[in-house]
């Protein structure tokens, strides 16, 4: 598979990545060895980039997921996990329900401070099993997560600290780079006025349907040098699924005017005979500051399913007839760089 930079660091990814949230019960059990057979179809399938957090079944995706690259060659892979928050043992039974099922025994507090972060790392080591992280991304800071009063306090604690523990992470070389890792945008933007970051992982917010990261978030990106990393290209489902009952746009039940773009979407899809989860998924990656696309399952069948779709890769031509349908539609004559 063709790899690509992290921003200006050395550190090159596959253009397909692998998301462990499913891995630790997101929405549904996820039997461990479902989730090795799952790794090592991604593995199988080219994928060398892996990306997981200690919230992902409040450790046991890290657990899962430092198991199966323990047996893969030293320096075969790249591995990212995040920080901000601390896990914290609870008494069996008492987990608070954060939507993964089966999770283990703890909870998680907000810590986005130097001592958080260094923390964080030091527990993220020990349920990995692994020597080493590649990427460390501060995960869901911003008014999304957060709320406007609440991440006032815990963005002013990561500027003030925390960036500073991620700086001397990297100049040590225990990390070759960071960033964020968020469904935002303006918290991005507000990072990025303090602190030089290498990569952004953005969930949700460049895909064929949601525009928002044009704008802004992209123009500066290319300035300073930032890489994104693009998850949740299709909406919490949509783009996968189609207009159908029950699907989700935005972890939330579809809206009629979303049901309606989808519709209008999936319809131009079939007229080139590929199914829309195609261009979906192809989307981010004619944009050259994108160096990956994350995708994310549980299932080995779900994973071979969207390699299948990697390629061939769909005519240029092809996205401006998608342009009308945007949620948040890009300037007026702007286009994305070519890779």
């Amino acid at each position: 598979m063709k790899t690509r930079r992290i921003g200006k660091t050395k550190l090159e990814v596959t253009e397909i990545s692998f998301g462990a949230a499913a891995l630790g019960g997101l929405y549904r059990a996820c039997p461990r060895e479902q989730a090795i057979d799952t790794l090592q179809a991604a593995w199988d399938s080219g994928i060398r980039y892996f990306d997981v957090a200690p919230w992902y079944g409040l450790g046991l995706a890290e657990r899962r997921v430092g198991d199966f690259l323990r047996d893969q060659p030293d320096r075969s892979y790249v591995l990212s996990t995040k920080v901000g928050r601390l896990l914290r043992p609870v008494p069996t039974g008492t987990v608070p329900d954060y939507s993964y099922v089966d999770p283990l025994s703890f909870d998680a507090d907000y810590d986005y401070s130097y001592d958080g972060i260094m923390r964080s790392v030091e527990f993220s080591y020990a349920r990995l099993g692994l020597n080493r992280i590649d990427i460390l991304y501060v995960h869901d800071l911003g008014v999304y997560t957060h709320g406007a009063a609440k991440n006032a306090v815990h963005q002013k604690q990561f500027l003030d600290s925390g960036v500073k523990a991620l700086e001397e992470l990297k100049s040590s070389g225990a990390i070759s780079a960071f960033g964020l890792g968020v469904n935002e945008v303006p918290v991005c933007l507000d990072v990025m006025r303090h602190s030089d970051l290498d990569c952004i992982l953005l969930a949700g917010r460049y895909t064929l349907l949601d525009r928002s990261a044009v704008a802004e978030l992209l123009p500066l990106c290319r300035q300073k040098g930032t890489s994104l990393v693009v998850g949740g290209v299709f909406n919490s489902g949509i783009l996968a699924t189609g207009p159908v009952p029950g699907s989700h746009f935005d972890y939330m039940p579809a809206d009629d005017d979303v049901l309606a773009k989808v519709g209008a979407m999936e319809a131009i899809a079939k007229t080139h005979g590929v199914p829309l989860a195609a261009p979906a998924l192809q989307f981010p990656l004619r944009e050259a500051i994108v160096a990956s696309v994350l995708i994310g399952t549980a299932k080995p069948s779900s994973l071979t399913r969207n390699m299948e779709i990697v390629e061939p890769r769909l005519a240029d031509e092809i996205y401006a007839e998608f342009e009308p349908y945007t949620l948040v539609a890009p300037p007026l004559g702007a286009e994305a760089v070519r890779v």
